[in-house]
């Protein structure tokens, strides 16, 4: 074991002190902690015994921090507060300000966002904090209490939830076809640039499993990729190729005619997405809320 933490006193005293140093009242740290008075002063004697120093000076009732006394509660004041915010950002407990619902980039501003407005106008007391993210959730820095990403990606300790289908077809803007051509076979795409977006590992599908899975013969085919699939879209409503869209993703850019499918083919994957319960200890009842708000709407 490393020396310098056998030299740690006793964490109870520490406590202790500390408490008491910042209220200079062993009364007021005994009905901080849920201790007696007396149990304080016992703790603080203690912890001067081991350390060899007085801590405190006692005057008729009333307790003053020693020079050593006050540069040892600086230092312990620091060391406690960095282990408590340490420990909560760990076990997900600052959880102020809502619950906190991480989402994928693209999901959240294309599918999540119109929504919610719907959950807000059914529980307007609870308040919903949208984290967008382009990692997997293994990468989150944050806690968070929900998560929605498709489900190949790594999940690492978050529990599933449930999973929720979607579909994959490939969209394009009106005019790159033309509305009079449509719907073309789907073995003319490879004809077209394709709009891809590729990471390492893949996690969801692209067009050569699309093209497989399709049933599709298609050996040569030029690709444009992005770093991202939102650019992914973008470049598609502009114009610059064929995009794979998936169903919930891309259907209000098909209302607004912004997108069109340039063929009928699409493959429907069963359990595309994937809701998670993180880390996070939002108030529970406002998280059991957005997640059977979730579970409607995917469903």
């Amino acid at each position: 074991m490393d020396l310098a933490l056998t030299a740690l006193p006793p964490l109870s005293r520490l406590r202790a002190f500390e408490a008491a140093a910042r209220h200079e009242s062993f009364t007021g740290a005994g009905e901080e902690l849920g201790l007696t008075q007396t149990a304080i002063s016992k703790q603080i004697a203690q912890l001067e015994a081991d350390l060899g120093v007085s801590l405190f000076e006692r005057r008729n009732r009333a307790v003053f921090l020693t020079a050593s006394g006050r540069r040892f509660g600086d230092v312990v004041s620091v060391a406690l507060s960095d282990i408590a915010a340490e420990a909560a950002r760990l076990r997900g407990a600052d959880a102020a300000g809502g619950i906190v619902l991480r989402c994928q980039l693209c999901e959240a501003i294309y599918w999540l966002m119109p929504r919610l407005a719907d959950f807000h106008q059914k529980h307007p007391e609870i308040e919903v904090r949208v984290a967008t993210a382009l990692d997997p959730i293994t990468h989150s820095e944050t806690p968070f209490d929900l998560a929605i990403q498709t489900t190949a990606r790594p999940a690492g300790s978050a529990r599933l939830l449930f999973t929720a289908s979607d579909a994959i077809f490939p969209v394009c803007a009106p005019e790159l076809i033309g509305e009079d051509r449509l719907p073309i076979p789907a073995r003319e795409l490879t004809s077209l640039p394709l709009l891809s977006h590729q990471v390492v590992p893949q996690h969801w599908m692209d067009w050569p499993d699309w093209f497989v899975a399709a049933g599709i013969e298609a050996r040569q085919y030029r690709t444009v990729d992005f770093d991202s699939f939102p650019l992914v879209l973008q470049a598609a409503v502009a114009g610059r190729g064929v995009a794979l869209g998936w169903r919930r993703t891309v259907a209000g850019l098909l209302k607004e005619g912004k997108l069109v499918r340039p063929c009928t083919e699409e493959i429907e994957r069963p359990a595309e997405l994937s809701v998670y319960r993180g880390s996070r200890r939002g108030k529970r009842e406002g998280v059991q809320a957005l997640a059977a708000w979730l579970r409607e709407q995917l469903n």
